[in-house]
């Protein structure tokens, strides 16, 4: 890496249009993925304890983002700082709550209170944030940020010009409380910053004080304002330009009068006081949404802040005064080029010059490979708190933050967060319950999107806090978990692996793929009421449900499960030419199977097949396969089976069981199955519970046509769980069934393979 440096205040009057000097363009090639490496699987586990739940909420006017339909909007969690031990907690939605004692109450209502205020369109719309002035137990004063609508933008002025065409307005306000230890507010109210903003996102989110700061030092009553782009700095050079608060932090004096409104003062000692062309109030420059910061309370006081990037980088950047964090000529350590926005650039030789300061961790966002490299893919930093507490110490020196939207929660230790050196390696943590059950945060709230947030009470414990449910769990004890339930061996060659606990946040009816292909899953008819709350292991708290609908119709609404391109899955290209493949999960029968056939008028009639999961073939219709584990008839007993075709149109052949297959898949007991194919010998195998299932080839002779090569040299069209027709133009063969854990390998695993990943899962 080269070396950063900080971008310094002296600019001179070189500056056209007080907006930063653009550099040229890169010739470089595209980068696909920016961060190769992925966060650590950490060991080490954070024990959740819920603290409370607050009332359900709506947004005003109602909304239409199902992103906005949430128990409630609660986005952060503090201590109020006069020793009373209250906590309080904004909901975007318009109650401020005050949580005394397991009591909570509302202290002030700013839908109550605004007769303009707006939270119906935008994450961030709405009641954003408040922050009380250090000496609140004296002064009474704290200071609040919402969103008005149109309606306010054309009556109300400004402080600075609005963005063009302003479609919401982010409000400062100042409170001074008539009693500071009044449980509802009462008192005076005076507004200090308006700034209207082209669209409905990356507004003002966070506003606060550095509470390291004591009497007498510099930084003690000032406000920090975090200032988003308004949505347009991805086509524009707004975070560039100093003449306007948009993509940058403020920092101002409430005191103060020197300001343009003559409602607050600008310091004399922020960085652009006196730069032409600079707002004065201006203290970080070049953001897209400087969504949360916070102060490390031990060592230099670090300021750090959680950056929501565009569609590829989640960032934390050490703020200093005078800093550019190069938005949008930069995603974090990248170069960004709006007419390419599936890509990142590498940096340009010349980068030095241009005096960007770059993250000191971060994650990108890897895409799903058949989901739109330009659309949302489900991933937004919630940036968190270094822990410096006592009661903890495995927690002390590091920096917990999060994504808010898929709920993993990450730390990063501070002592590797430098500027200018390599980017400090992400840990992710494992969550616990009061009972030790291993849970992610997707469990806690039941629901794939879970809009997490982290705060912080004065002993400096941790809070977390989701909107989907409208919970805050306090952070009471580590404990170290367990690793993977994935053998190395069988990591090896893993190319896909759905284990049910990994929702796509994006759209919860998809799982994210935990194998090397990263192939989303999609969870058809049923979409996210498939993901039910069974486990077939320890650690494991979901599975997936497929399930016949409506025998008495030959309709086409099954639930299934499945990839489909009939093109062929560019991402399961590992399967193309493959030398051999294992399919492999456990299985639970929780209903009539094989189920009645509903393409037939008779009643009694029953499919001669139970789809469990296989491999396409490269040419399939959405039955065919290059590799399946089912329950088929066998010379009319149905019977648990391999099946494999090597040759895309060729013959099939078929290893069955002996056993009965009732005895293999008992009703409401959880099995694990496996079927391994040898596409160069012609050897096929199957195996229950790790152990070697006695078998037969139903097919005399040599119907794959070996030669000793692979399968076709084609990408399979897909993967197919549940029943046939992945792309759901016809029902076939349901499964009235629960799975969990399953596995697509390119290899035929051996039997020591597989003995060992059955006992993992039990020991991991």
């Amino acid at each position: 890496m080269g070396v950063h440096r900080r971008w310094v205040s002296a600019i001179t009057g070189a500056v056209v249009a007080a907006t930063l000097l653009a550099p040229p363009a890169s010739a470089d090639d595209p980068i696909t993925d920016p961060i190769p490496e992925d966060p650590v699987q950490s060991r080490l586990g954070l024990v959740l304890t819920e603290y409370a739940q607050l009332p359900a909420s709506e947004p005003t006017p109602p909304a239409t983002d199902p992103r906005l339909i949430r128990h409630n909007r609660i986005n952060y969690i503090g201590e109020v700082p006069d020793g009373s031990g209250r906590m309080y907690v904004p909901d975007l939605n318009g109650p401020l709550y005050l949580v005394d004692g397991g009591q909570q109450h509302v202290y002030l209502d700013f839908k109550q209170r605004f007769e303009h205020f707006f939270s119906g369109r935008g994450m961030g719309s709405g009641f954003g944030f408040v922050t009380f002035h250090p000496e609140f137990a004296t002064n009474g004063k704290f200071y609040t940020v919402h969103s008005e609508d149109e309606e306010a933008i054309a009556e109300e002025d400004p402080t600075y010009p609005n963005q063009p065409d302003a479609f919401v307005q982010s409000v400062v306000t100042e409170w001074t409380a008539d009693d500071p230890v009044a449980d509802e507010f009462s008192g005076t109210s005076r507004e200090i910053f308006r700034f209207g903003f082209s669209t409905q996102v990356h507004a003002i989110q966070q506003i606060d004080f550095n509470p390291t700061a004591r009497p007498g030092d510099s930084d003690y009553g000032l406000l920090y304002l975090g200032v988003g782009d308004g949505g347009i700095g991805v086509d524009s050079d707004v975070p560039q330009d100093m003449s306007t608060p948009a993509g940058k932090i403020l920092r101002i004096d409430p005191a103060g009068t020197n300001g343009p409104n003559g409602q607050y003062g600008i310091p004399a000692s922020n960085p652009f006081v006196g730069t032409p062309g600079a707002l004065g109030e201006i203290y970080a420059v070049g953001m897209r949404d400087p969504h949360r910061f916070s102060w490390d309370p031990a060592g230099r006081n670090a300021m750090y802040l959680g950056h929501i990037g565009q569609h590829a980088i989640e960032a934390v950047y050490e703020v200093r005064a005078g800093d550019n964090f190069g938005w949008s000529e930069r995603e974090g350590r990248f170069e960004f080029r709006r007419e390419t926005q599936c890509y990142l650039y590498p940096l340009p030789e010349d980068d030095e010059q241009y005096g960007y300061v770059y993250p000191v961790a971060a994650y990108d966002h890897d895409p799903p490979p058949n989901w739109p490299c330009d659309a949302d893919s489900g991933h937004a930093i919630s940036g968190g708190q270094v822990y410096r507490g006592t009661d903890l110490p495995l927690l002390r020196g590091k920096y917990i933050f999060g994504d808010l939207v898929d709920g993993r929660v990450f730390y990063t230790d501070v002592n590797r967060m430098q500027r200018g050196a390599p980017r400090a390696p992400l840990h992710e943590m494992q969550l616990f319950d009061t009972d030790g059950n291993r849970l992610r945060m997707t469990d806690f709230v039941g629901d794939g999107r879970v809009d997490l947030r982290f705060g912080v009470d004065a002993e400096r414990n941790l809070y977390l806090l989701a909107k989907a449910n409208g919970k805050i769990w306090k952070v009471t004890g580590t404990r170290m978990g367990g690793g993977s339930e994935v053998t190395p061996e069988v990591q090896r060659d893993l190319v896909a692996h759905y284990d049910f606990e990994h929702p796509f946040a994006a759209d919860d009816s998809q799982e994210l793929d935990q194998g090397s292909s990263r192939t989303l899953l999609a969870q058809v008819n049923g979409g996210e009421d498939m993901r039910v709350a069974d486990g077939a292991f320890p650690g494991s708290n979901n599975a997936l449900q497929s399930q016949q609908l409506n025998p008495d119709v030959n309709g086409n609404d099954d639930w299934k499960a499945g990839v489909w391109d009939k093109n062929g899955v560019e991402s399961l290209s590992a399967f193309n030419g493959t030398k051999g493949a294992t399919v492999m999960g456990w299985f639970k029968m929780t209903g009539q199977n094989p189920s009645p056939n509903s393409t037939t008028p008779e009643p009694d009639d029953l499919f001669n097949a139970v789809g469990l999961a296989g491999i396409l073939s490269g040419n399939s219709d959405g039955h065919d396969v290059r590799a399946l584990l089912e329950l088929i008839e066998v010379d009319g007993d149905l019977r648990l089976v391999a099946l494999g075709r090597r040759i895309d149109g060729g013959s099939s052949q078929t290893f069955a069981a002996r056993q009965d297959w009732r005895e293999i898949l008992p009703p409401d007991e959880w099995v694990h199955l496996a079927a391994t194919f040898d596409y160069t010998t012609g050897e096929m195998a199957l195996y229950r519970n790790g152990e070697p299932i006695p078998g037969f080839y139903t097919v005399p002779g040599d119907p794959w046509q070996l030669d000793g090569s692979g399968a076709s040299p084609t990408n399979p069209r897909g993967i197919k769980i549940g029943g046939s027709f992945p792309q759901n133009t016809l029902e076939r063969n349901p499964c009235n069934c629960r799975m969990d854990s399953l596995m697509f390998l390119n290899t035929a695993a051996n039997a020591d393979t597989i003995a060992k990943q059955y006992r993992r899962f039990f020991h991991h």
